[in-house]
Order: C-alpha cells, then sequence, then structure tokens
C-alpha cells in the first residue's frame, strides 16, 4: 500500500536516538525519550491560501526535518511506524 498525505501533510519517520551520552553511559530503553528528529517519506501537494491558490510545501520526500515533542499523529503503516503532522509543526530543515 501506498500512502500520500492530503494537503499540508507529512509523514514522517522518526531518526533513532542516541544510545550513550556524551559521557559515555548507555540509556536504557525505557529512558529514552523519543526523538524530535526525523526523515519525511511522502508530503502533500500543498494548502490553499484566501484566494484559492495552491501553496506548495517547503519540504519534500527525504528532508531531514526537526519538530516539536508532541507533534504529530503516531500511525502504523505496512509494518512501519510514522508521524503524520502538518507542515506547520515542522520547525525546520536540518542540513
Amino acid at each position: 500500500m501506498t500512502f500520500r498525505p492530503l494537503h499540508d501533510r507529512v509523514a514522517v519517520r522518526r531518526l533513532e536516538a542516541e544510545e550513550k551520552t556524551k559521557g559515555g553511559i548507555i540509556i536504557p530503553d525505557n529512558a529514552k525519550e523519543k526523538p524530535q528528529e526525523g526523515e519525511i517519506v511522502a508530503a502533500g501537494s500543498g494548502a490553499r491560501d484566501e484566494t484559492g491558490r495552491l501553496v506548495p510545501l517547503a519540504v519534500k520526500q527525504g528532508d531531514k526535518v526537526l519538530f516539536g515533542k508532541w507533534s504529530g499523529t503516531e500511525v502504523k503503516i505496512d509494518g512501519q511506524e510514522l508521524l503524520i503532522m502538518k507542515e506547520t509543526d515542522i520547525m525546520g530543515v536540518i542540513g
């Protein structure tokens, strides 16, 4: 099954969190916070402005992004855990 978000929504796969701190301490799975970085796996066509014109998204598939801690809705599609969020929930593109 393929998935294409509608309008100004994107599908994001979280990037794996670090296993160790900078000091070398290994963090157990139950103490880890969910990462706030991810990669866009699918993006909608864009939102409409007040005049009805289509405004394309500033992000595209493959971009690595930073998003808010509580952003998005978690879904499972084809066994893959993804976040579906609006483009406005994305704080910026990394690198």
